[in-house]
């Protein structure tokens, strides 16, 4: 797989050489700690992360571990009749973790990397998935947005979610240019813009796809990359597809749009984010 560089390099410097906590600078780093569990990842996403849970050392000390809230309770967004998206965040998308996305997508902040690949960390291959039968799909850009930023920040967090989970990456969506950025819109207006945003390019090459943004604000945007990957006539996702538990698919029964069995299944379709709304607002 390739690395990005510069990035892997200052990720070597934070994770090896820095023994410093990469939110706070204080104190020192605490041991690894394995997030997975059994309500999110299956045994062999178990063996493969204390496997490598020499390399994936941690990047915080115990006490700034301690003081984020990991993995808030999946929400979900309608892709079709019938059908949910499952949207998992790693955090909130509060003070500081939201300082630190801002800085590295909006200024290319390459000291906040290693932050954001520890919170990457915190999520747990989905169940079920491996390089054999899934692949991520990262949120497209479009080449305008590309030439004026200089750099895909979201790519770059995929490549090292690829790492993280050993599942490889799929480019087969592009993204059209006459959309105007989600930022300050409103829901409403959000969907409106990124009606017939995205065109699949590609057959996708395996039937499990894990999409993955950067910040899910409302899920509006991942719920119109997941829209253009449906057929016409859709095919639901299953709890088991997903990697969604019996206590998540208790949470969404109260909505109209529930998983249905996986024999109706064509693609299974999840998505994940480094973050998503704000703590305060549960």
């Amino acid at each position: 797989m390739h690395r990005p560089m510069p990035y892997q390099l200052g990720l070597w410097l934070a994770e090896y050489v820095n023994i410093r906590c990469q939110l706070c600078g204080c104190y020192r780093k605490a041991p690894y700690n394995d997030p997975t569990n059994s309500n999110h990842a299956d045994p062999s996403a178990k063996r493969s992360s204390s496997q490598s849970a020499t390399t994936n050392k941690s990047l915080l000390c115990s006490r700034c571990q301690r003081s984020i809230a990991w993995l808030p309770a999946p929400f979900y967004v309608d892709i079709a009749a019938s059908v949910t998206l499952p949207i998992q965040a790693a955090s909130y998308y509060d003070y500081p973790l939201r300082q630190a996305i801002r800085a590295f997508k909006h200024s290319e902040d390459m000291s906040r990397l290693p932050l954001l690949v520890h919170m990457l960390r915190q999520l747990p291959r989905p169940k079920g998935c491996h390089a054999g039968n899934s692949v991520i799909l990262p949120m497209p850009t479009t080449d305008n947005r590309l030439l004026k930023r200089g750099f895909d920040p979201v790519t770059i967090l995929s490549i090292y979610l690829s790492k993280h989970w050993q599942i490889p990456l799929w480019h087969g969506v592009e993204r059209q240019d006459d959309t105007v950025s989600q930022q300050g819109l409103s829901r409403s207006e959000r969907l409106t813009n990124l009606k017939d945003a995205f065109v699949l390019i590609e057959t996708p090459p395996v039937r499990r796809l894990l999409l993955f943004d950067d910040v899910a604000t409302t899920g509006a945007s991942l719920q119109a990359l997941a829209r253009a990957i449906i057929p016409t006539q859709p095919y639901p996702t299953s709890p088991e597809a997903t990697g969604m538990t019996n206590k998540d698919v208790s949470h969404s029964s109260n909505s109209d749009s529930q998983p249905a069995d996986v024999k109706t299944t064509k693609y299974h379709i999840s998505a994940y984010a480094l973050a998503h709304g704000s703590q305060n607002q549960k």
